[in-house]
């Protein structure tokens, strides 16, 4: 019996789902795999503990793109990150001071430990976090990194709008609103220039944000910002 048009589409529609789900499938494994040895991770912290981050621990690492040494009293600034991770990587946002032992954090990634919401967030949107997620505050997971400078007064408006910007961040969508997205948007209300797309390598991206902006390392907000 001859095949159909119809039978065929249906052939072929039952070809690329079966991909869709082995591509996904290889993916969860993936960033199961990552689950494993945050465990694994968080026991060995737990048995020896680190330092708190600060700007004198970060600086015995060796230089990063953008990383200028500070000089008298503590600045205020915004440092655009990005590390490895079992998928493509993660891009976030340390802010605060730099005479400050505490460090700020804020990034978009999805609300769960567990891999599934990740995978389900390249088809669907999925709620999101935008604190710390793990490994975002050691070093050595570090691919790029570009830290600018604010005066205090443009400083606490960036601040504020970082976390407002993470009380209206509900959800995670990787092809639309990822972790590149969010640390865009504080990019362009400091003033800074932004990748054409954010659908790009989060390491690339934080490069791309040097480059396009001369490795620029303070800002000055417009004065109505």
């Amino acid at each position: 019996m001859q095949n159909t048009p119809t039978h065929v589409s249906g052939v072929r529609s039952v070809a690329v789902w079966c991909a869709v789900a082995i591509g996904l499938g290889m993916l969860a494994g993936a960033v199961h795999a990552e689950e494993q040895a945050k465990r694994a991770g968080s026991v060995m912290a737990a048995a020896n503990p680190k330092p708190t981050v600060t700007e004198t621990t970060a600086a015995t690492t060796p230089p990063l793109e953008g990383r200028p040494v500070p000089k008298g009293k503590g600045r205020y600034y915004v440092d655009f990150r990005s590390r490895t991770a079992a998928s493509y990587g993660h891009a976030f946002l340390w802010y605060g001071r730099t005479d400050d032992p505490r460090v700020e954090v804020a990034g978009l990634h999805p609300a769960s430990d567990s891999p599934i919401p990740y995978v389900i967030g390249h088809v669907l949107p999925v709620p999101a976090e935008t604190g710390a997620s793990y490994g975002d505050l050691d070093e050595q997971y570090v691919t790029a990194h570009y830290r600018v400078y604010l005066s205090e007064p443009d400083a606490k408006k960036v601040f504020a709008y970082i976390k407002h910007l993470q009380q209206i961040s509900l959800l995670w969508h990787g092809p639309t609103y990822n972790c590149m997205t969010f640390i865009g948007a504080v990019a362009s209300y400091m003033g800074l220039k932004t990748p054409a797309t954010p659908l790009m390598y989060p390491e690339d991206y934080v490069k791309k944000l040097v480059e396009i902006n001369g490795g620029r390392k303070t800002v000055h907000l417009a004065a109505d910002s």
